[in-house]
């Protein structure tokens, strides 16, 4: 493929929750004009503030080339779906996941948007093909499955169907690369390669708590000091979210068997209200 040395000059992501507020800010530090679409009006503070947050801790870790507010001002937050340009070069879908959810939101943008414009899910498991069955142009449809935090995270899984076309495939990889992160190229199957591999890592640690072979600091520091994972499996798990977690680990349980089935532990906090970081408590104490 041709190396590209630049992002698209304007970019719209759906959905400012923690991933699309990290997707958006990366896009913009990197000089791209950012659409971001929130689900209603009172949503879309809340989103330009994740992106403002962001951009400050990276300028706090000398990882922005420019002052915060120059980038915050290439971003655009608004609830109006229809307001994204015609002629943006890339829509990225990170809206939660759920099938029905993003399908309409997919195929909405794609109404909206013109015949080239690109279009992604940031789905971290479900059938590329699938979602793509939906629209009109699948062909121009593919995976970025970016990881958390978005900013720090050097990997982008970039997720192919049978019906994406090899252009589409070439330039969402140069994007990638001009945003200063790496590309891994993955054929559209459950749970892709990391989700598949990282969620069944997970779930085992949390059956190991469940059967008390060792505490959650244990488990996470055997893997971080004995694996040299940066992150421990039930640390990672609260970072991603256990509701994220358990409804990826239903979808796996679904599609490739019972090495995926959730533990009862998972479903228990999430019932509880025990997400992980964003509620503060998980499998560890954030507050």
């Amino acid at each position: 493929m041709d190396e590209v040395t630049a992002v698209p000059d304007s970019v719209a992501v759906i959905g400012g929750g923690r991933m699309g507020a990290g997707i958006a800010q990366v896009f913009a530090a990197s000089g791209a004009a950012v659409s971001v679409v929130e689900g209603d009006e009172s949503s879309v503070a809340a989103a330009r503030q994740r992106v403002a947050d962001g951009l400050a801790k990276a300028a706090e870790r000398g990882k922005l080339a420019e002052e915060p507010s120059v980038v915050l001002d290439r971003v655009a937050v608004f609830a109006d779906l229809a307001r994204v340009p015609r002629d943006v070069a890339l829509v990225v879908e990170a809206v939660p996941e759920r099938p029905e959810l993003k399908v309409d939101v997919l195929t909405r943008a794609e109404k909206v948007v013109s015949e080239s414009t690109v279009l992604a899910t940031n789905t971290s498991s479900l059938s590329i093909a699938e979602l793509g069955a939906a629209l009109r142009e699948p062909g121009r449809f593919l995976g970025m499955h970016f990881f958390n935090p978005v900013p720090a995270s050097k990997l982008v899984e970039v997720v192919t169907a049978p019906e994406t076309g090899a252009e589409v495939t070439d330039s969402v990889r140069g994007w990638v690369r001009a945003l200063g992160k790496t590309d891994v190229v993955v054929r559209d199957s459950p749970g892709f390669a990391t989700s598949r591999l990282g969620v069944l890592l997970g779930l085992e640690a949390i059956r190991m708590l469940e059967e008390g072979v060792a505490d959650a600091e244990a488990i996470d520091t055997a893997m971080e000091l004995g694996y040299r994972h940066p992150m421990g499996p039930l640390r990672s798990t609260d970072l991603v979210g256990l509701d994220v977690r358990l409804a990826i680990a239903e979808y796996l349980h679904s599609t490739l068997g019972e090495r995926f089935a959730p533990p009862k532990l998972l479903r228990d906090k999430v019932a509880a209200g025990e997400l992980g970081r964003k509620s503060g408590r998980g499998f560890h104490d954030w507050s």
